[in-house]
């Protein structure tokens, strides 16, 4: 792998093959009881400028089940927030740590991050890109189809970073992917283009019972994220239609998996029916962020 992982268009299908390879070995290790100790010693800095339950609870447990520990630093205990440059946090903590995970809002603050720090730096989420998610959702789709190559994914909301991370992600392993969002709610420009190369496998509309015709995974995402908040009336307006409810679930394939990354907004996004029963699913998925995520940092962060 690479030094750091901050997008999912930085990964090739092999390495992200190699990512959930180990990660399956990581999470059969925890459940019979095998230490797994590669990360003995090594301390990994979590940078939060934005909050959340799984990433922080996954990365601190995972860095624990490794042999290592997480140091948590919310944006009150750095001085980015206060005038000190980027370049300058990057090569102190380098000084102290093995390894810096970083969640908030702008792609670049993660890219000058890491190309100023000489340890791995691992994108915990930004407004660009969520890769870690992504690669839970794989793990996931993967243990329910056995594969990836040729399986459908139909993502139905926000083109945002999870809709960006999901593109990239599901076609570079070979899968199909379409997604359907309102009118001026599209994928990045550059997740556009990134597509394009690969033809039929992928498909933009603006239609949700189009994208599901033939699914075999479902995926949606809130339809307001962290810092629009303010937009939220609007986007209600906007995304009237693009819930998946049983009726959309009746265009899928009958044993259609359905993937969200939490939290849930019942009766917005999805309804609270298709929520509970396809809930063992959602909460594998929400699991394998743990293993996905011990997976990269063993990677990164282990012995070379």
């Amino acid at each position: 792998m690479k030094k750091d992982l901050l997008k999912m268009l930085d990964l090739t299908k092999d390495e992200i093959v190699e990512i959930l390879n180990l990660a399956d070995q990581m999470k059969y290790n925890l459940k019979n009881g095998i230490a797994h100790e590669v990360l003995k010693g090594k301390t990994l800095g979590m940078i939060f400028q934005k909050s959340s339950t799984r990433t922080r609870v996954s990365f601190e447990t995972g860095m624990y089940q490794l042999g290592g520990q997480a140091l948590f630093l919310s944006s009150n205990d750095l001085q980015i927030g206060r005038g000190e440059p980027i370049e300058d946090t990057a090569r102190v903590l380098a000084r102290y740590l093995d390894g810096i995970m970083i969640r908030t809002f702008e792609q670049s603050e993660v890219e000058s991050l890491a190309k100023w720090a000489s340890i791995p730096v691992i994108n915990g989420l930004t407004d660009f890109s969520h890769p870690c998610q992504i690669l839970a959702d794989l793990m996931t789709v993967r243990e329910y189809h056995s594969a990836l190559e040729g399986v459908k994914m139909t993502y139905i909301g926000d083109g945002n970073n999870m809709c960006n991370s999901l593109i990239v992600g599901a076609l570079t392993s070979g899968m199909k992917i379409s997604v359907a969002t309102p009118k001026g709610y599209e994928p990045h420009a550059d997740v556009l283009k990134f597509a394009e190369k690969f033809g039929g496998d992928f498909a933009l509309v603006n239609s949700p019972e189009e994208a599901s015709a033939n699914a075999d995974v479902m995926v949606t995402d809130v339809w307001a994220s962290m810092g629009q908040e303010q937009e939220a009336q609007k986007r209600m307006k906007d995304f009237a239609g693009f819930q998946i409810n049983d009726k959309l679930m009746a265009q899928a394939h009958a044993k259609a998996i359905v993937l969200h990354c939490l939290p849930a907004h019942r009766g917005e996004e999805i309804t609270a029916e298709v929520f509970e029963k396809h809930a063992d699913c959602i909460f594998d998925e929400a699991e394998n962020r743990l293993h996905a995520q011990k997976a990269v940092m063993a990677l990164l962060m282990g012995a070379k």
